[in-house]
């Protein structure tokens, strides 16, 4: 949060509510974090053709959870799924590859993650355009995202690579031309596409290329140098397996920026601003929260402009750091910034919130054009006692005791309570004496105790030879309703007795069938990805509705080992 300078104040109701102001607004930021989504999910592409793969990404915040893609087998081809721990805000991020199994709009169903589930997507599947294989078995595409780009507008650059042998070495590469600056973005994307009945692996790498300079701009083709994987009769007849590849080079026309363009220069396919938290109702002295987000079509986090704070008439404002978070859709940059305001009314009434405005370039249709949000309206409550503004409090009792001296020492007296009586002091002072007393009291006895206790392990009655006091049955059904797999597996290991080591460990220990499967099928639907999470979840609640059943045995486990040496029956 931004520092905030405060006049010299006057009066004690001022400092009063000035500090409220601030108290309440630093709340709101400590509580700001807690209003993220949780699970989100994308394509990085909205649109291919029949054949191509397109990558499915959902990022989640929950622990020990991970995606049921069951519902996608109807459509689609499913690659290996992958798992990061790369996502933002610290979330999870967990991929897979789709290949489209029929043209037309194909509905990406909602899937299950955890507790919660992802929105459903559409996926637009046409026809694969006709064209004659390349000669050889491995060739380069390049695309991008606007032939015409203006100067200093981002430009998205794909570079794939087909091979239809499996490769033993290769690299791709592509030089930055003269005039522009080039940065690779993300990962590569793997996936297949099929041509003229030919099968082929595709390996997809983006770029970011922003013109300097208007003119011309020729992007140097990519090339590729490898190696083939060799089969029988290429090592009998020795044939020489190296392969290469180089794509074509793309001219652009990088166009200059236009006169009388809305400043700060911001050229973009789209752009589109929402409020992701409005609230109608507040009061006087206390924080609420206002979320906007914007989402730029061709812009990165470099580029954009900060969302700038909405000027309010009878409020404070406080602006925090945007959140920003940079994809790579249909071949081009998007860009989503998330930033959150705490307004603070200083007195109840009416209160009007100007909408957030921003200016930029259409790309497409060459002209400026502005975003804004509609203008809130809250209806202000006067705040709660303590808070309220310096009008509502009654003017300051007259005499020489009352009227504060100039300066620093008027915001002190005028903070200071109604004059108590003479002899409230001295009381005042005797009662911190007791209580000191009491203190060292009990920091004595304390210290004798912990002394005794030392003295009664060294004699053989140490505390962890005492009973263990084992989490009770209500505590583990609280946590099969709202916790998670790890925190239900935790309370299990410590139910054991002896406890557990492990999730292992506790199945070996159970004696019920039922309870070992449904802690067999959670686990699978959490960590395989097979099965439904939420069916594993009630098959959990169901199996330990009375609490674990264990075996007979109670001996450690290390006693639970078989012998090394079995021993045979006695001789008589």
């Amino acid at each position: 949060m931004h520092g905030v300078l405060l006049p010299r104040l006057a009066r004690a109701s001022d400092v009063a509510t000035w500090t409220a102001v601030l108290l309440a607004a630093l709340l709101s930021a400590t509580w700001a974090p807690a209003a993220q989504a949780a699970t989100r999910a994308w394509l990085d592409r909205s649109g291919v053709a029949a054949g191509e793969a397109v990558t499915l990404n959902i990022e989640t915040d929950q622990a020990g959870v991970a995606p049921d893609y069951t519902p996608l087998h109807a459509d689609f081809v499913l690659g290996p799924p992958y798992r990061s721990g790369a996502g933002g805000n610290g979330g999870r991020l967990f991929g897979v590859a789709l290949t489209p199994r029929r043209t037309g709009a194909l509905a990406v169903p909602a899937l299950r993650v955890g507790q919660e589930r992802t929105p459903p997507l559409v996926l637009r599947v046409a026809a694969a355009a006709p064209r004659r294989a390349p000669a050889g078995e491995v060739f380069v595409e390049t695309r991008v995202d606007d032939p015409s780009p203006y100067v200093q507008q981002s430009v998205g650059v794909s570079v794939r690579l087909h091979y239809a042998t499996p490769l033993l070495s290769g690299e791709l590469t592509q030089d930055a031309p003269e005039g522009a600056s080039l940065q690779r973005v993300g990962e590569d994307v793997q996936s297949s596409r099929e041509i003229d009945g030919r099968r082929y692996h595709v390996v997809e790498r983006r770029y970011l290329l922003v013109p300097e300079r208007s003119g011309p701009l020729q992007l140097p083709p990519a090339r590729f140098r490898g190696e083939g994987a060799a089969g029988f009769f290429d090592d009998f007849f020795g044939t020489d397996r190296k392969l290469e590849a180089t794509g074509q080079a793309q001219l652009l026309q990088v166009r200059a920026q236009p006169d009388g363009a809305p400043q700060p220069w911001l050229p973009l396919h789209g752009l589109r601003l929402r409020y992701l938290s409005a609230p109608t109702q507040a009061r006087a002295g206390e924080a609420v929260e206002v979320a906007v987000e914007a989402v730029a079509q061709g812009a990165t986090a470099a580029q954009f402009p900060e969302i700038p704070a909405p000027p309010v008439d009878g409020a404070q404002v406080f602006a925090e750091r945007a959140e920003a978070t940079e994809r790579f859709v249909d071949g081009s940059p998007q860009l989503t910034v998330v930033r959150r305001f705490s307004v603070v009314p200083l007195q109840a009434g009416a209160l009007r919130l100007p909408g957030v405005r921003m200016d930029w370039w259409d790309t497409a249709g060459a002209r400026a054009r502005q975003e804004r949000l509609p203008e809130l309206h809250l209806d202000v409550a006067p705040g709660a006692p303590g808070t309220a503004a310096a009008a509502d409090a009654p003017p300051a009792r007259a005499g020489a005791d009352a009227a504060p001296e100039p300066g620093d020492a008027a915001i002190v007296s005028g903070l200071s309570t109604p004059a108590l009586a003479p002899g409230f002091w001295p009381w005042l002072a005797a009662l911190f004496g007791v209580l000191w007393l009491l203190t060292l009291g009990w920091a004595l006895w304390l210290r004798r105790a912990r002394y005794a206790s030392a003295m009664d392990a060294a004699a053989g009655d140490h505390p962890s030879a005492r009973p263990r006091a084992r989490p009770a049955l209500v505590e583990l059904r609280r946590t099969l309703d709202a916790g998670s797999f790890d925190e239900a597996v935790a309370l299990l290991r410590k139910m054991a007795e002896p406890p557990a080591a492990d999730l292992d460990e506790v199945l070996a220990r159970l004696a019920d069938a039922r309870q070992r499967q449904a802690l067999e099928a959670m686990r699978r639907a959490l960590w395989a990805g097979a099965g439904d999470p939420s069916a594993a979840r009630a098959q959990l609640r169901a199996a330990f509705r009375e609490g674990p059943r264990w075996t007979a045995s109670t001996m450690p486990a290390d006693e639970l080992l078989p012998p090394l040496y079995p021993q045979g029956p006695r001789s008589p």
